[in-house]
């Protein structure tokens, strides 16, 4: 191969490991919406940050709000396969919502962005009062739990006097309050200065609240 060859070869292999403007833009609106909210981003900003134009993002998000729903379906797709290894394991159902919950907080506790990202700005009511983020990946593990407890109640082991769905909106309400406050604690002083290891045993006990022991 002759020197313009390989220079020109070079080039292109450094072309083809360069992120494409879909990628900066998703990283850039990671960053700023983590970093300055998402009401207070603009989309001059994230086109500035990803080194791209703002007609760039519109071509591949369509708006902010789309992003911001990009945002959480890549979370949401990276964790899939996760959420499926611990649906087809051979657990009974009760080690299945354990695993489950244990895999959700270890992806949290491991990307910070994400986390402020889903406890901050996930499901914020938007557009006055229009519009609630509502992704395919949070409603597909919303019917993941709810299959769970479906068979927790065929087993006996879910209180009778309970509605599955009530006691799923009760668990969600649970992790999501105790991972905010813990991440409000250390954004804003909140008082919340459990640890992960507290978290979880306090995520149990609120489990425990719905369960019947088997006869």
């Amino acid at each position: 191969m002759g020197k313009t060859q390989s220079i020109r070869a070079q080039e292109g292999e450094s072309q083809a490991m360069e992120p494409s403007s879909h990628e900066r833009i998703l990283q850039a609106g990671r960053d700023l919406f983590s970093e300055d909210g998402y009401e207070n981003t603009t989309t001059s900003a994230i086109a500035r940050r990803a080194g791209t134009s703002e007609s760039q993002l519109i071509k591949h998000f369509g708006s902010k709000e789309g992003l911001l729903e990009g945002i959480f379906d890549r979370a949401w797709q990276r964790m899939a396969q996760g959420v499926r290894h611990v649906q087809e394991a051979p657990m009974p159902p009760l080690e299945k919502l354990r695993a489950l919950t244990e895999l959700m907080i270890v992806a949290l506790e491991s990307d910070k962005q994400l986390r402020t990202l889903m406890l901050l700005e996930g499901r914020r009511i938007r557009k006055h009062g229009h519009m609630v983020m509502m992704t395919s990946g949070f409603q597909q593990v919303l019917k993941v739990i709810d299959g769970l407890l479906q068979e927790l109640q065929g087993a006996g082991r879910l209180r009778p006097d309970l509605h599955p769905q009530a006691v799923r909106s009760a668990l969600v309400g649970a992790f999501e309050g105790l991972l905010r406050d813990q991440l409000l604690a250390e954004r804003a002083s909140f008082p919340a200065s459990y640890d992960g290891a507290e978290l979880r045993a306090a995520f149990k006990a609120v489990l425990e609240c719905f369960l019947v022991e088997p006869e």
